[in-house]
């Protein structure tokens, strides 16, 4: 921090630090940490939309480390989340989908995840407010800047 202020830097780590805290609490009752509910929400979301994502895939989508996801999902496989796959084109590309069971785990967290988004951007207007859609689109520009 300066003196004139915290710096953009603090703020954005700051708020990071406390959403990974907040859903990590949330969750817990379900039996989620934050990691197992982005790789299971992302998963879902991919599934939704007609894909059946390599973890490579959703390492990029989610900005986790490969070799984390790839250790995630032997748990969650373990777990009865997820089934892992070879994919028959490549066999060095591991393909992910959600079990029943994961699809149940999974509802019930996405809900409690958005309840405390809608938490998080009140004092900016709610989700639909323009506060909350331009600050989304800031968070996009900067996430998209090179470092």
């Amino acid at each position: 921090m300066t003196s004139e202020g915290p710096t953009p830097g603090y703020l954005v780590w700051r708020l990071s630090i406390r959403w990974r805290v907040a859903v990590d609490r949330a969750l817990a009752p379900l039996g989620l940490t934050h990691a197992q509910y982005v790789l299971l929400a992302s998963l879902y979301g991919r599934e939704r939309a007609g894909a059946r994502p390599s973890q490579r895939e959703l390492a990029d989508h989610t900005g986790l480390e490969a070799l984390y996801i790839s250790k995630l999902a032997r748990a969650l496989e373990a777990d009865g989340l997820i089934e892992r796959a070879r994919d028959p084109g490549d066999t060095r590309t591991v393909r992910l989908s959600l079990t029943a069971h994961g699809r149940e785990a999974v509802t019930p967290a996405i809900g409690t995840v958005q309840a405390l988004l809608d938490r998080l951007l009140r004092p900016l207007g709610g989700r639909d407010a323009p506060r909350a859609a331009q600050f989304v689109r800031d968070l996009e520009t900067l996430l998209d800047a090179p470092l």
